[in-house]
């Protein structure tokens, strides 16, 4: 049966990157036999410009439909004093298909280490994958602003709690039946907040159900600087919106680019693949984008959603080979085209 996939081009790079990941999709597909269909959607600003609307009715069904959704980039200063901007879109996609768990996977390439802001002893090692709580919590709550006050309720219920904990376990004991730790680090304020006290009540309750599975709990504070100190100690990181927001952008730092550090948001209904970099107005249209992180959304959509592990290894293994070869996009200190590091990796497939 064939797979059905929304396609999201959005802003800025979105379209030259995502046109590199449907070319490698094309390619490693060819390879397997993946069948699927795409169908492509305005998004972000594209969509604003185009019906007004960063989320257009027929774009949003077009998701519902879909069994899986790529999504490239949106954002653009253009909108920066609009009365609707593109950032509402992706908010109302994740409120609408449910999509409360954000997985950012963060690796190491050997050929690129020397970029890490750290030292080479410190990042040995380091494969852990953050996941994030992402429709709840203080992005959700209520807000008011007045003069001289302000105030931003942070409210998570027990269920919306159970619901993330279940997937950082499950995927802690996937990495373990691989080779893995088996550690899900729970992380939280609980010595001050309210929802930090309940989220560690339930990350203990759950634990239950996974005897194989440690469970360790970490402030967010001493998380952060453990983070920079010893990255390699973390294996699966749990953590409400707020806290996961900002740690999965400092994770992301570790790799020296966000050019290679792809995402999944799951839910509900759908599944939704995105590099976590934005749209960079400032290069969009050079052809000088590094399409990696869109490509390796790809591998890990066919992973996740298709449950295609000989495709997903495939364009993984590729990406490898080519940036051993030498291939640079800009960010990784090279001079190689959008195109030029899509071709190498195709070659490489």
């Amino acid at each position: 049966m064939s797979a059905r996939i929304t396609v999201l081009a959005g802003d800025g790079i979105g379209p030259e990157i995502m046109d590199a990941g449907l070319r490698v999709l094309a390619a490693a597909a060819e390879k397997t036999g993946f069948e699927y269909s795409l169908d492509a959607q305005p998004f972000g600003g594209a969509a604003i410009d185009a019906a007004g609307h960063p989320l257009p009715e027929q774009t949003l069904e077009s998701a519902r439909a879909a069994d899986a959704i790529l999504l490239a980039a949106i954002g653009s200063p253009r909108y920066d004093n609009a009365p609707v901007r593109p950032e509402q879109g992706l908010l109302a996609l994740r409120s609408q298909l449910g999509l409360y768990a954000n997985i950012r996977p963060v690796r190491i390439f050997d050929s690129l280490s020397h970029l890490s802001p750290l030292k080479p002893e410190r990042i040995e090692g380091v494969s852990f994958t953050v996941v994030r709580e992402l429709t709840g919590g203080i992005y959700f709550g209520e807000h008011t602003l007045k003069d001289d006050s302000a105030r931003d309720v942070n409210d998570y219920t027990r269920a919306e709690i159970e619901r993330i904990m279940h997937v950082a376990f499950r995927l802690a004991a996937a990495r373990k039946a691989a080779g893995g730790a088996g550690i899900v680090t729970s992380i939280d304020k609980q010595n001050v907040l309210a929802t930090s006290k309940l989220w560690r009540i339930v990350a203990e309750d759950v634990a239950q159900h996974y005897p194989d599975v440690t469970l360790e709990h970490q402030l967010v504070d001493s998380a952060a600087m453990l983070m920079i100190t010893n990255p390699a100690r973390f294996d699966v990181i749990v953590t409400e919106n707020l806290f996961g927001d900002i740690l999965s952008d400092e994770a992301s730092v570790l790799a020296g680019t966000l050019g290679v550090m792809p995402s999944a948001s799951h839910g509900e209904g759908p599944s939704l693949y995105e590099p976590i970099h934005g749209s960079a107005p400032d290069i969009a249209g050079q052809g000088i984008a590094n399409p990696i992180s869109m490509i390796l959304s790809v591998a890990m959509m066919l992973r996740e959603s298709f449950d295609r592990e000989d495709a997903a290894s495939l364009i993984e293994g590729a990406v490898q080979a080519a940036l051993e070869s030498g291939v640079r996009t800009r960010d990784l200190g090279g001079d190689a085209s959008t195109e030029q590091m899509t071709a190498a990796i195709l070659a490489a497939l």
